[in-house]
C-alpha cells in the first residue's frame, strides 16, 4: 500500500514538474516571441518601403506596443487576433539614394495597428496607417546623375522577394507636395495638404484618394477626389493622377493688380509633373485695383500645367466679362535664360460691350457705349515690377454704334455732325452714333495709336497719338474731313463771308479738310486746329 502511494506521489510530482516546465517554456517562448516582433516589423517596414519606392530608407524610431495578453495564449494562438500598435518617427526615403535632391518622402510620425498573427505570413494586411507631418518631393523629371546614386544594402531582398504588404487606407494630416523645378535656381512649386486619404486596392493598382489642400496663389482651399498611382518608382513625376476638384473662396487680391473672390470646379488628368485640367471659374466681383469697379467674370477653360518648369498653357478659353464674350489662348511661360515666367496671351472679342471694358479699366464712370470688336496680344514680361507697368498690348479694335455718355463730349460730337452735314442749326441732329477704328500698342501704361479713325454722320477724323493711362492725358494729331464746304459749316454773315474760301479747304475728296489736334484728358478734351508740322499718316 505504501509503495503504491509512493509511486502515485512520484508520478504526480513528475507531472507537476513537467507541466511547470511546459508552462515555463511557453512563457519564455511567448516572451521571446514578443521581443522578436519589434525588430521583425521594423525590418519588414524598411524592406517594403525600399522595394516600393526603389529608394534608400532611414527610420529613426519604431516602437511596437503589444497589449496585455497571456504569453501562453499568444503562443498557442500564434498571435492571431492580437492587435499591436506600431509607432514610428523620422522616416526618410531617398530616391535611388540620391543626396543631391531632397528625399522623395519624409514623415515625422506615423502609426498603425497590425494583427500579430499575420506578421510572419507571406502576405501582410494593414487596415489603416495614420501619418502626421508628411512631405512628398517630386524630383525633376529626367535621367538622374548616376554619380549621385548610392549602393543599397538590400538585405538579401530582390524584386522576386518583394514584401507583400496590403495597406488598405492611409490618412495623412499636415502634409506638403513639392514639385522640384528642372532649373535649380527656380523656386519649387509647393502645395500644403491639410488632409489626405488614400484607399488602396493592393500593390500595382491605383488608389482612390480624397484631399484638401491650400493653393499657393491665389490662396484658397481645393477639395479634390480621384485616383492616384500606381507609384512609378523609376520616374516619380510620371505617377498617374486624375480626379475632380472644387476651388472656393480664392482671394485674387494676392496678385498685385487684380482683386475678387474666385470659385472654380472641374476635372483633371495627367501625372504628378504635368496635369491637363478642364473646368469653369467664376468671379462675381472681378476688378482691377487701379480702377476698383467690379464686373462679373466667368470662364470655361482647358489648361496644361507643367510642374517641372511651372509653364501653364491655355487652350482657347471661353470667357464672359459682364455681357461681353471673348476667347483667349496662350500661356504663362518661362523663356530661355529667364528665371521668372512671362505671360503671353491672344485675345479675340468679335462683338463686345464697350461699357463692360471701360467700367473695368477706368477709375471714373465709362465715357462711351457701343459695340467693340477687338483682337490683341497681351504680354506681361517677368514680374519684377508692378503688372500694370509691365503690361504690353498690341492689336486692333473697332467700335460701332458708339455714343459718348458724357454730355459735354457728346454735344461736341453732335455739333461736329451738324456742321459736317452743312446744318449747323439743326437741333434734331443729336445723339448721333460714332464709329471708331484703331491700331494700337500699349507699353508702360501709355497707349500709342498708330492709326485712329473716327466717323460720325457728315464728318471723319484720322488721328495718331498717345493716351497716358496713369496721368489721364492725351496728345493726338491728325485731320478732320467734313462732307460740307467750309462756308456751309457756319451761319449768318460768316456763311457768306467764307464762300470764297471754299475751294482752298476742299481737297482729299471732302468739302472741308482741316488739320486738328486733340489734347487734355478724358474728362475735358480740347479740340483745335493743328498749326504744327503736317503728319502724312493722318492724310
Amino acid at each position: 500500500m505504501r509503495s503504491r502511494r509512493r509511486r502515485a506521489w512520484l508520478i504526480a510530482g513528475a507531472l507537476t514538474v513537467l507541466i511547470a516546465a511546459i508552462v515555463g517554456g511557453l512563457i519564455v517562448s511567448g516572451s521571446i516571441l514578443r521581443k522578436r516582433f519589434e525588430p521583425y516589423i521594423r525590418a519588414q517596414a524598411v524592406s517594403y518601403l525600399r522595394e516600393r519606392f526603389d529608394s534608400d530608407v532611414e527610420l529613426s524610431g519604431l516602437n511596437v506596443r503589444i497589449p496585455s495578453v497571456s504569453p501562453i495564449h499568444m503562443l498557442l494562438a500564434r498571435g492571431q487576433g492580437t492587435l499591436a500598435r506600431v509607432d514610428g518617427s523620422g522616416l526618410i526615403v531617398r530616391w535611388r539614394g540620391r543626396s543631391d535632391v531632397p528625399p522623395v518622402l519624409e514623415v515625422k510620425n506615423f502609426s498603425f495597428y497590425v494583427d500579430l498573427g499575420t506578421v510572419f505570413n507571406s502576405r501582410k494586411v494593414v487596415n489603416q496607417v495614420v501619418i502626421d507631418g508628411m512631405e512628398i518631393t517630386i524630383p525633376p523629371k529626367g535621367d538622374p546623375d548616376p554619380s549621385q546614386s548610392v549602393a543599397r544594402n538590400d538585405g538579401g531582398n530582390s524584386k522576386s522577394d518583394a514584401i507583400n504588404v496590403d495597406i488598405r487606407e492611409l490618412v495623412a494630416r499636415n502634409s506638403k507636395l513639392v514639385v522640384m523645378p528642372r532649373i535649380k535656381a527656380k523656386t519649387p512649386l509647393v502645395f500644403d495638404i491639410s488632409y489626405l486619404r488614400l484607399d488602396s486596392a493592393g500593390n500595382g493598382f491605383s488608389m482612390n484618394y480624397e484631399a484638401v489642400l491650400t493653393n499657393p496663389k491665389p490662396v484658397g482651399l481645393v477639395h479634390s477626389k480621384g485616383n492616384f498611382g500606381p507609384w512609378d518608382a523609376a520616374e516619380p513625376g510620371d505617377t498617374r493622377l486624375d480626379g475632380n476638384y472644387s476651388f472656393d473662396h480664392a482671394d485674387l487680391s494676392s496678385f498685385s493688380s487684380i482683386a475678387g473672390i474666385l470659385s472654380s470646379t472641374g476635372d483633371f488628368t495627367g501625372t504628378l509633373s504635368a496635369i491637363i485640367a478642364k473646368g469653369k471659374a467664376f468671379v462675381p466681383d472681378f476688378r482691377l485695383k487701379s480702377a476698383g469697379h467690379p464686373v462679373p467674370l466667368s470662364t470655361n477653360f482647358e489648361v496644361l500645367v507643367d510642374g517641372g518648369n511651372g509653364n501653364t498653357i491655355l487652350k482657347p478659353v471661353r470667357a464672359k466679362l459682364g455681357s461681353t464674350q471673348f476667347t483667349t489662348s496662350g500661356g504663362v511661360i518661362r523663356k530661355n535664360g529667364d528665371l521668372q515666367r512671362s505671360i503671353a496671351l491672344d485675345i479675340s472679342m468679335p462683338a463686345g460691350n464697350l461699357t463692360d471694358l471701360l467700367r473695368l479699366a477706368m477709375r471714373s464712370s465709362p465715357i462711351m457705349e457701343g459695340q467693340i470688336a477687338l483682337k490683341s496680344k497681351i504680354v506681361i514680361p517677368p514680374l519684377t515690377s508692378k503688372v500694370k507697368e509691365k503690361l504690353m498690348l498690341d492689336g486692333q479694335f473697332s467700335i460701332s454704334s458708339g455714343r459718348f455718355l458724357r454730355p459735354e463730349i457728346q454735344s461736341k460730337i453732335d455739333s461736329l455732325s451738324r456742321r459736317g452735314q452743312g446744318q449747323p442749326k439743326n437741333e434734331e441732329i443729336t445723339q448721333v452714333f460714332s464709329r471708331m477704328v484703331g491700331d494700337f500698342r500699349m507699353d508702360n501704361q501709355t497707349i500709342a495709336f498708330r492709326s485712329l479713325t473716327f466717323d460720325t454722320p457728315g464728318a471723319g477724323v484720322k488721328l495718331a497719338g498717345t493716351y497716358n493711362l496713369a496721368e489721364d492725358t492725351m496728345d493726338f494729331h491728325g485731320s478732320l474731313g467734313l462732307q460740307a464746304k467750309v462756308s456751309q459749316t457756319m451761319t449768318g454773315w460768316k456763311r457768306w463771308a467764307l464762300k470764297p474760301a471754299d475751294p482752298f479747304f476742299a481737297k482729299n475728296g471732302v468739302g472741308t479738310f482741316l488739320r486738328i489736334r486733340i489734347d487734355g484728358n478724358s474728362k475735358s478734351p480740347n479740340f483745335g486746329l493743328d498749326h504744327g508740322k503736317p503728319d502724312s499718316s493722318a492724310e
